[in-house]
């Protein structure tokens, strides 16, 4: 089998297949895209990925045995996982599980968590500083609302679809073990507690997570990589 082609950078959306690649056995091959410095811009990097957003796949072993290239971080996991025939659970019903969790990821814990980190971290070290209450009291409530959500779900559940690992958790561990960063607390979701504790403890999540792990960077101070990230010319 010839290695996929991984386009990426250590970010949450980019451990999310970073993980399933480790957990799955695939072999592969790290290209960074360094968004910082505006790879993701690239003429090259724009035919696989037109929106101009890491991670990325080209499969050389793609339907039909030939090469496809897949970008979006949920639809290049479910495309993995049809691959491999794994962590989609055995039946239709745990399939349906699977997708309505990981469509909830990509569609509420992602761009809201991704927005809070934003209002809450990065935009006070914006020149100027752009220090806004309303904003960071909004994502930072969403982001709790969804935890909760989450919390409550695991209360019945060992893993997010059911007693079964799935592409769900890969997508959603990611973006929820920085629950710190996002101004969260576990001390009323137990069942959240466990559950991270418990993917990140996975040999293969760990793998993942650390891939290129020296290369995530601070932005703080860094006004080139902040008018790259945040379009400001």
């Amino acid at each position: 089998m010839q290695p996929i082609e991984f386009h990426y950078w250590p970010t949450p959306n980019g451990w999310k297949i970073a993980i399933a690649l480790e957990e799955m056995g695939l072999p592969y091959t790290p290209h960074m895209v360094d968004i910082g410095a505006g790879d993701q811009f690239a003429p090259e990097f724009l035919k696989i990925s037109p929106n101009n957003r890491m991670p990325a796949i080209v499969d050389p072993d793609g339907p039909g045995g030939g090469p496809v290239s897949v970008f979006e971080s949920g639809a290049i996991l479910l495309y993995l996982a049809r691959k491999t025939g794994r962590f989609t659970g055995e039946t239709e019903r745990d399939r349906i599980a699977v997708e309505e969790w990981l469509m909830w990821q990509m569609g509420g814990v992602g761009p809201m968590a991704g927005q809070a980190h934003h209002f809450l971290h990065y935009a006070p070290d914006l020149d100027p500083p752009q220090v806004l209450p309303y904003a960071q009291d909004r994502y930072s409530a969403e982001v709790a609302r969804l935890y909760g959500v989450l919390d409550r779900r695991l209360a019945d559940n060992t893993y997010v679809a059911g007693d079964f690992y799935s592409i769900a958790d890969m997508a959603i561990w990611p973006w929820a073990s920085l629950w710190e960063r996002q101004e969260q607390t576990l001390d009323d979701k137990p069942h959240l507690a466990r559950w991270l504790d418990a993917v990140g403890t996975r040999p293969a999540v760990q793998r993942g997570r650390a891939l290129a792990a020296e290369r995530r960077q601070n932005i703080g101070t860094d006004r080139q990589a902040q008018a790259v990230l945040f379009r400001r010319d």
